[in-house]
């Protein structure tokens, strides 16, 4: 029996990572991210569980070793904790971690089934602890099921890393106190630059918050000490001296695609729910594996299907926030590629 090639881009990366995308649908409207009336595909073109399984068992008998599992939201579908289990079973039978991003509305109810299931730990979205902050920025009041899930996660044992979108005059103010807060309760916490990822109403050029900027505001306050630390993302990270429980430094990263692109190491790729392969988040690049996991062979589709996204992944991303007004990078939402 023939081993099959593992996934190396035309660049020589070797894509190792991959984020699958179980719903494009979420339970928020965060501002940045979508409209308050956002259209969700129709529940007919989205991947059956078991679909979204076998493709996960073809990637990684491609050689993925990572799998994060991603929406929209990702606890709003319905029997999601089974595809948990599921994939859970190939943790240490050729993948090395499954994950998952989720915004933790949810999280109370399903934190320790995820944890049984074989997840270790999880990336949690919050861009700020003010309650009237939380519910404008949202649009909807959940501030208090977030702070239950976050608290049901860490005591069902998983590690947290707390996810914040920088945003000028909204949270920017804020930062020092989530990162203090998040150190506090033992966490990671990574900054992100907005991305200019499909219409919303707001300009995001009014909310663009460069994270070099940030830094240099952060370093005036704390000592910030690189970090060789990697977690498989694009994130760069640093120690914060001054934060921490017990007087140990809290690990802080930034993901920066705007101010300093990270695409030379890039190991990822996307699937959405409908089976769409995005070679880049910040490219239109994609093949349909959907048509190819309802084909004849579909062993031998796949396989080929992303032997093509290994041809058509760029070399980088042309993210870019420089005027007022202006047009987003790509008409799809981050919802829709997931996170």
């Amino acid at each position: 029996m023939s081993i099959a090639a593992p996934l190396v881009d035309q660049f020589q990366r070797r894509i190792t990572y991959l984020r699958l995308s179980v719903t494009d649908r979420c339970d928020l409207r965060c501002a940045y991210c979508m409209p308050e009336r956002q259209t969700f595909l129709p529940r007919a073109e989205v991947l059956s569980l078991e679909e979204l399984h076998e493709l996960a068992l073809g990637f990684i008998a491609r050689g993925i070793t990572k799998i994060r599992l991603t929406g929209g939201e990702p606890l709003v579908r319905r029997d999601m904790i089974e595809l948990v289990k599921a994939l859970g079973r190939k943790v240490g039978g050729g993948l090395d971690e499954l994950t998952m991003t989720t915004n933790a509305t949810r999280l109370a109810e399903f934190a320790d089934d995820i944890r049984a299931a074989g997840v270790r730990r999880i990336n949690i979205s919050l861009d700020t602890l003010d309650r009237g902050t939380f519910a404008r920025l949202a649009r909807r009041d959940s501030l208090p099921q977030v702070l239950e899930g976050i608290a049901a996660a860490k005591e069902a044992g998983l590690k947290v890393k707390i996810n914040t979108v920088a945003l000028k005059g909204i949270n920017e103010a804020e930062i020092p106190t989530l990162i203090a807060w998040a150190h506090g309760q033992g966490f990671e916490i990574t900054l992100i630059e907005v991305m200019p990822l499909g219409e919303v109403e707001q300009d995001r050029f009014d909310h663009y918050l460069p994270l070099s900027a940030m830094r240099e505001s952060l370093e005036q306050r704390w000592t910030l000490t690189p970090d060789d630390h990697r977690s498989g993302g694009p994130a760069r990270y640093v120690t914060v001296a001054e934060t921490g429980a017990a007087g140990i430094g809290g690990r802080l990263g930034f993901i920066t695609p705007l101010t300093n692109n990270f695409c030379d190491g890039c190991n990822r790729i996307r699937v959405t729910a409908t089976g769409q392969l995005y070679a880049c988040l910040g490219g239109n690049e994609q093949v349909d594996l959907r048509a190819a996991l309802r084909s004849d062979a579909p062993d031998a589709a796949i396989s080929e299907a992303l032997d093509v996204a290994m041809k058509i992944k760029p070399e980088r991303h042309h993210f870019v926030i420089d005027k007022p007004g202006g047009a987003p990078a790509l008409a799809r939402h981050m919802s829709m590629t997931g996170g």
